[in-house]
């Protein structure tokens, strides 16, 4: 009897979610029917209900008809759950039918060029770079955003470290496989270390956060951040089998 008072009704793990990316170049959708046709040649369960993220870049600048979309990926047994690098303007139709807008970014690497010729692309034909020196134990590259992440979007940084200059609002996602720096308010969902990394933390200069996790263990605040320092940032980290969240004291 104590086992069934004591038993929580719903346990919530955080896990990392695969996905098939769906990458568009046709915006018609009786061309993209009829390359699933061919693709699956008449198989039912070719793609056996799995997650997809649909990847517009290709077609980034043209108009999509959401509505149809997801019924005729369903059909052929693809489950979209995500919209990758669409349009500012169609994000309030991809809401609608109830698709995320998933920002997902290569990490950096070490960039050693001015950032004004970062932006040219390499040429195809040009040689392969020599292959990068070792990393020291534990360095991650790290992804940079700097502008707020809005509700409803989703950030993943895999394999690196997520810094991000600006808010984090409430309804928004960010996760990174290694720590998070966030030089704003944190608002929305932090989840680092997303493939088991204990060590992994949580910087930000704000804590008005929904839910952090560090490694899949995760804690929400239903009745409020903690209180601490007032205008300090503050650090989450694992100890244990909890969730540490502490002010982190600056020198004046």
């Amino acid at each position: 009897m104590q086992n069934s008072l004591t038993r929580k009704p719903i346990e919530i793990k955080i896990s990392t979610v695969v996905a098939v990316a769906v990458i568009l170049h046709e915006a018609s959708t009786s061309a993209l029917e009829t390359a699933l046709k061919e693709m699956t040649a008449g198989t039912p369960d070719f793609f056996d209900d799995e997650f997809a993220v649909i990847d517009v870049e290709p077609i980034s600048e043209q108009k999509l008809d959401w509505a149809s979309l997801v019924p005729l990926f369903k059909s052929f047994g693809l489950n979209p759950v995500a919209v990758r690098n669409a349009r500012a303007e169609d994000h309030a139709d991809i809401s609608a039918i109830g698709l995320s807008l998933d920002v997902v970014s290569k990490p950096r690497q070490e960039i050693e060029i001015p950032a004004q010729a970062a932006a040219v692309a390499a040429p195809a034909a040009a040689p392969p770079a020599p292959a990068p020196a070792p990393q020291a134990a534990g360095h991650m590259p790290a992804m940079v955003i700097d502008t707020p992440v809005r509700a409803g979007q989703r950030i993943y940084a895999r394999g690196a470290d997520l810094i991000i200059t600006a808010s984090v609002n409430n309804g928004a996602e960010v996760i990174a496989d290694g720590s998070i720096h966030i030089y704003a308010p944190l608002r929305g969902r932090a989840l680092a270390g997303a493939m088991g990394n204990t060590e992994a933390r949580i910087f930000a200069m704000g804590m008005e956060a929904e839910l952090v996790s560090i490694a899949g263990i995760y804690r929400t605040f239903e009745n409020g951040p903690p209180a601490l320092a007032a205008n300090q940032p503050v650090q989450i980290k694992l100890i244990g089998d909890s969730i540490e969240v502490s002010s982190v004291k600056t020198t004046g």
